[in-house]
């Protein structure tokens, strides 16, 4: 069932703001439009930049005036996925979804959404606002858009030199929680210990989501778990099944601090073997049971697909549809993305902290044969610019599997030694700083028909990618 715009909400702009606020969106979309055209940008970040530049109340007075359901994700990991199969649920159920899809989480690239799908006049013909929101940027999106459900996916170490230790990351969360209306719904990650104890005095309603299964997962947590210490007393905690880094079925042995029940949780799961998919899981819901066929393949899916459950139904979308959603779902760009370069086939994963590596390296363990890397990494800001994380990475597990790796992004000695320290031959480890060179030499070392493997960060991803789209192999992101 559609909505409608409430144009005459008490929360509208009149008069000298409504003419502020029309210009603002006005020169948005202009500038967007202009990226496009001139093939610098999607406008996927700019537009809101320049509209919050002439009107820093423009998200808060679009929103505002929308009576559309309002979900907004964040975390460390899995936030784009999850909010693309939010997205294909509330697609499926007839639902006119605007989001931030490309995966721009910062507060200019939240507010682009509501100038490049609005009117000028700021009207929004939307049922559902979707925003992907970086965990340090949320704190200060949410007041503005006051959301319906706020979703927290997990929280690893990821870029201290931005955001600090997870407990500073965890306070700031928290804090935005316990500041939400007893209308708003809370949905957090259960197997995560830190995310489980948020908003513990918030007024909103709070459910969990997670795995409850020991079909899956390891009896101890891998050794680059961030948190294997109770929150409360600092005893180590005892797990039942670990599933990847620290989340997991979980207990202190001192205190009896542990998961707490899970209103959306995985009793089953059968993870397909080749990395490729498909994987079946079952979830029990307040709805019922649900069977679920998801074709994106790893374990760190069905943690997408299990908050994109919770997310949908806390927003009161009906499950009948959610696998129509899910069938037509395809991979985010740079997220284990297939992309064929003529006669040869590259995985692009884009990585930014030890679990996320970890994750694709032994997904891609799975596939067969040994294999060609391509590794890519710059200490920019927007990047991270510490590189120690990268000794968190279990190389050693796959290093028996590396036929050759080229490293590459504005450090890429710091890559090299990394790998030397895996104990990969030196000799199968080249060093080229351009990206372009880099991509060229690695798949010059593929045979016909094989495969390259690119694991990267923000910054070369995009670069990598832009490379490929020149050459025809991608479309541009924000057309994917």
């Amino acid at each position: 069932m559609q909505t409608e715009n409430s144009n005459n909400d008490s929360t509208a702009p009149t008069g000298l703001h409504k003419a502020r606020l029309a210009f603002a969106i006005s020169a948005g979309k202009l500038v967007g439009a202009s990226g496009r055209l001139f093939h610098i940008g999607g406008g996927t970040s700019l537009p809101g930049m320049i509209a919050r530049r002439i009107d820093p109340n423009v998200l808060k007075s679009v929103v505002g005036s929308s009576k559309a359901k309002k979900i907004v994700i964040t975390g460390s990991n899995g936030k784009t996925t999850t909010a693309r199969m939010t997205a294909a649920i509330a697609d499926a159920n007839g639902h006119r979804v605007s989001q931030n899809r490309t995966g721009s989480n910062l507060l200019q690239g939240v507010t682009s959404v509501a100038v490049n799908f609005a009117d000028v006049f700021g009207r929004l013909d939307s049922d559902v606002l979707l925003f992907e929101i970086d965990e340090g940027t949320i704190p200060l999106a949410v007041p503005e858009i006051q959301p319906d459900v706020v979703v927290i996916t997990n929280i690893f170490r990821d870029q201290l030199d931005r955001y600090g230790e997870l407990y500073s990351v965890g306070r700031a969360l928290n804090k935005m929680l316990e500041d939400l209306p007893e209308t708003a719904t809370i949905l957090l990650n259960g197997n995560d210990p830190q995310v489980a104890n948020f908003g513990l005095n918030s007024k909103a309603r709070r459910l969990y989501f997670g795995l409850e299964t020991t079909e899956v997962g390891t009896p101890v947590p891998e050794q680059s778990a961030d948190i294997i210490r109770c929150i409360h007393c600092n005893s180590d905690f005892v797990y039942e099944v670990a599933y990847l880094s620290h989340l997991g079925l979980y207990r202190c042995p001192e205190c009896g601090y542990t998961l707490p029940k899970l209103d959306i949780a995985v009793t089953s799961v059968a993870l397909a073997t080749d990395g490729e998919g498909p994987s079946h899981m079952k979830i029990r819901t307040p709805q019922g049971e649900m069977k679920l066929e998801l074709s994106l393949p790893g374990l760190h899916n069905v943690y997408n697909a299990t908050a994109a459950i919770g997310a949908a139904m806390a927003a009161g979308f009906p499950m009948e549809k959610a696998q129509n959603g899910f069938n037509n779902l395809k991979t985010a760009f740079g997220r284990l993305e297939k992309i064929q370069a003529g006669d040869k086939t590259i995985y692009l994963s884009f990585v930014k902290n030890p679990t996320s590596f970890n994750l694709m390296l032994r997904l891609i363990n799975q596939h067969a044969g040994k294999k060609h890397l391509l590794l890519a990494m710059s200490h920019t800001v927007v990047d991270g610019e510490d590189f120690a994380w990268l000794w968190d990475v279990d190389l050693e597990e796959v290093a028996d599997e590396i036929l050759d790796a080229i490293c590459s992004g504005n450090k890429p000695e710091e890559l090299a030694m990394r790998l030397k320290y895996a104990e990969i031959p030196i000799d199968k480890i080249k060093i080229i700083t351009d990206r372009e060179e880099a991509l060229d030499a690695a798949l010059k070392q593929v045979e016909p028909g094989g495969t390259l493997y690119i694991m990267s960060g923000y910054t070369p991803t995009q670069e990598l990618r832009k490379i490929m789209q020149k050459r025809g192999w991608v479309k541009h992101f924000w057309e994917e």
